[in-house]
């Protein structure tokens, strides 16, 4: 079994390409980084380092790479017989891939009339459907038809914290003990080869946004009432008994929407966002709170990890969700100046105050019950 895997980075070696390796596949990675290439082609394995309570290395073999430019003709071979083609690049990229893989499928139809998944395992709603849409383009309306017979676009939720890092083995990369792959079955073609710790399910939207509204959302809230308190990583700022209460007072909200929407059992998303808040105070894991909580304007977004919950639940039980508001109110306390999302978030408030910002960046309409709570609430945590 092979598996073409664009995206040689910390969660392409650290997640999806170990998973993919473990489930017996060999596994080509594709990369402009030559450095990583040309190491991947001379080692054929590398380490990841489980970072829980205790530490445990894993060994991925049966791997290599290509060149995405350099080897471009042996990508293209390598996707005509591959039988799963996935991505960890990031969405911006997508559209830059999309026309190699085309081309990778128009071989493939000349060679190879077997089933192929292509699955984008990015941090995106329907990434999958996407990067279809972008490769579509590069094929003619014969070619789209044909394979649409042979290739299946499912679309998927991930979620691994991989941290930034740098380690003195280019190819050995640091993670947490807990993943989650989830592959929604529309869009296969006939039954997709197995994956150790893949899970497929009919519907896909209640997942994404249960990782969305629950580690999305904490881990931002971590992020910003941390900075606020001028904490410098996640787990430190967990340590502070007040932005732990206020982590977990936001996820029983939005898990309150959550169970509301979907009719999940109670104790069982409990114990989903109990494992979730353990997770960002694993010490054992690195990030800055500076990371997390970069680029405050999309995270503000009315249908991102913080306005969506907050909205939904005054709709849904018309009450203030106060954990929730005082994150929205730390977000916008944000000022790191690296940033630019931040520079022009701050610049926003000072020219069009609070109100100004959350209509222009979270779609709230001046007067919501939101706005005025959120005022409110960041009076008080800028007198802190």
């Amino acid at each position: 079994m092979l598996a073409v895997h664009f995206g040689a980075g910390n969660i392409g070696r650290g997640f999806i390409g170990q998973l993919l390796s473990q489930s017996g596949y060999e596994v080509v990675f594709v990369d402009v980084n030559e450095e990583i290439v040309q190491e991947l082609q001379e080692k054929r394995h590398y380490r990841v380092i489980i970072a829980g309570e205790q530490i445990e290395e894993q060994h991925v073999y049966h791997v290599t790479a290509l060149h995405s430019v350099k080897d471009h003709e042996a990508v293209l071979q390598q996707i005509a017989k591959a039988d799963f083609v996935t991505t960890a690049v990031g969405p911006n990229v997508l559209p830059l891939i999309a026309p190699v893989i085309a081309e990778g499928i128009r071989k493939r139809l000349e060679v190879n009339r077997t089933p192929v998944h292509i699955i984008a395992c990015e941090n995106m709603i329907g990434g999958s459907s996407f990067l279809k849409e972008h490769i579509w383009k590069k094929l003619s309306e014969e070619e789209q038809t044909m394979a649409s017979q042979y290739c299946g676009f499912p679309n998927c939720a991930v979620d691994r914290i991989v941290p930034n890092q740098q380690n003195e083995d280019l190819l050995s990369v640091t993670v947490e003990p807990f993943f989650e792959w989830v592959i929604e079955a529309k869009q296969m073609i006939g039954t997709i080869p197995p994956i150790e710790g893949v899970r497929i399910v009919d519907e896909l939207p209640p997942y994404i946004e249960r990782k969305l509204f629950t580690v999305n959302t904490g881990h931002a809230l971590v992020a910003y009432l941390g900075y606020c308190k001028k904490f410098f990583t996640i787990n430190e700022a967990m340590k502070d008994e007040e932005i732990y209460a206020d982590v977990v007072k936001a996820l029983n909200e939005s898990g309150r929407v959550l169970i509301q929407k979907y009719g999940w059992n109670v104790d069982e998303h409990q114990i989903y966002i109990e494992k979730i808040v353990q997770r960002f105070t694993n010490s054992a894991i690195t990030d800055e709170v500076t990371r997390v909580g970069r680029s405050p304007i999309r995270k503000l977004g009315p249908n991102d990890r913080l306005i969506s919950p907050a909205k939904q639940y005054y709709d849904l039980f018309h009450e203030i969700p106060s954990g929730l508001v005082k994150g929205i109110a730390a977000l916008l306390q944000f000022d790191y100046q690296e940033d630019t999302e931040a520079v022009e978030l701050q610049e926003t408030i000072r020219q069009m105050g609070i109100e100004g910002a959350l209509s222009r960046y979270a779609g709230l309409e001046l007067g919501h019950p939101l706005i005025t709570a959120v005022k409110t609430e960041a009076a008080t945590l800028a007198k802190q």
